[in-house]
């Protein structure tokens, strides 16, 4: 395939997680701050450098007050809530503001302390005002997980997709956090035990849904010129696309095709890749349903075949297709948007940073975020440079 660039060089410099699982001694913004703080680190820079902010959930304000938390007035920034998508659509924007002159250096953030405090980002739809309070949640219908269990059980009665199937994604996921010493759940897993764990909301068990945990981390976006004095191996960003679809369920075009099959179609192209050059895949994992949905949307398999897809342990580690390669959100963390902790993971892939999970010859990686109710969906692809 042609490779079509739309914008110059550009590239992540610095990864780095916060405290990830049960944090008690720190808040959300002390959390970001240490994380960035390390990404910078790695990049050879200071916060003194960072000249654009991007983050996500973090107050009423977002950039605006981790922005003063961090002694940073930046010359562009952006707090677009596209929920757990909103990190990879973050690298798009910084990419596009990057090429177009208006920053040289952008850090992208988030921090949360869903599980210590108590509370869930979708917390926010039993605002009686919502369109989701008055049309859905009225009828029972809890969120996010009832959505997603729709959109799974449309999944198995149009496709014959089984139970069994969807629990070797997080079989696969589990395998990989046992080699990932920050992993918060690290036992043994098997397809039986998936089906075995509570139903939480039909078809989903509770080993089909993700943690629920504190975290969170921060990366740096720059320039080739940047780049070159990075501590750590520049990782180049060849391609990002995003869209959504829909907030209510009741609007969802189709069940069965998320906002990934344009996201991941435009930044597929602007990379100039096809699903046969990727090395390893970190899809958003909010459920089992929602990787099968990503693996079909992005074109690893047909439409419908998703299921039959992930069977003999594809995903898992000696898989045809690494996948969830940190334990992804079922298994590693989850702190109510998962979407940078995919882009910090890839990076350490192509990096060859990963210990006992990396991968050989990761050349290609792609981060796939999702948010909402599979309403919105980012695509980024990372390359060795």
């Amino acid at each position: 395939m042609t490779r079509h660039r739309v914008f110059g060089p550009v590239y992540i410099v610095g990864v780095a997680e916060s405290q990830l699982g049960e944090v008690w001694d720190q808040t959300e913004l002390s959390m970001v701050a240490l994380a960035a703080r390390e990404a910078l680190m790695e990049a050879g820079m200071t916060y003194k450098d960072v000249d654009a902010v991007f983050t996500n959930y973090m107050g009423e304000e977002g950039s605006v007050q981790v922005g003063e938390y961090l002694g940073i007035q930046p010359r562009f920034a952006d707090s677009s809530d596209l929920g757990g998508a909103a990190f990879e659509a973050f690298v798009h924007h910084a990419v596009l503001a990057i090429d177009a002159g208006r920053c040289e250096v952008a850090l992208v953030a988030y921090a949360s302390r869903q599980r210590t405090r108590r509370v869930r980002t979708m917390s926010r739809d039993n605002d009686r005002s919502t369109l989701a309070s008055q049309f859905e949640l009225s009828y029972g219908l809890p969120a996010p997980v009832g959505h997603y269990a729709l959109i799974a059980a449309r999944h198995m009665y149009q496709f014959g997709t089984k139970p069994e199937q969807l629990a070797e994604v997080a079989v696969a996921a589990r395998k990989w956090a046992q080699l990932n010493p920050k992993a918060w759940s690290r036992d043994p897993l098997t397809v039986e035990d998936v089906l075995a764990s509570r139903m939480i909301c039909d078809p989903l068990h509770r080993l089909d849904c993700c943690l629920i945990t504190d975290g969170g981390g921060a990366i740096v976006v720059t320039n080739r010129a940047r780049a070159r004095n990075a501590n750590s191996k520049p990782i180049r960003i060849l391609g990002a696309g995003e869209s959504h679809t829909h907030w209510t369920i009741a609007q969802m075009p189709d069940m069965t095709v998320s906002a990934g099959a344009v996201s991941a179609s435009e930044a597929f192209a602007m990379a100039g890749i096809t699903p046969s050059d990727v090395d390893v895949l970190e899809p958003y994992d909010s459920f089992t349903i929602t990787v099968l949905l990503a693996l079909e949307d992005l074109g690893f398999c047909a439409k419908g075949e998703g299921g039959s897809f992930v069977e003999d342990g594809r995903l898992a580690p000696g898989g045809a297709l690494p996948a969830l390669t940190s334990g992804g959100g079922l298994s590693y963390n989850h702190p109510g948007a998962f979407g940078l902790m995919l882009l910090i993971e890839a990076v350490r892939q192509l990096r060859g940073d990963a210990g006992d999970r990396q991968v050989p010859n990761a050349n290609i990686g792609v981060a796939h975020g999702v948010g909402g109710f599979m309403s919105t969906a980012s695509t980024v692809v990372l390359a060795r440079d």
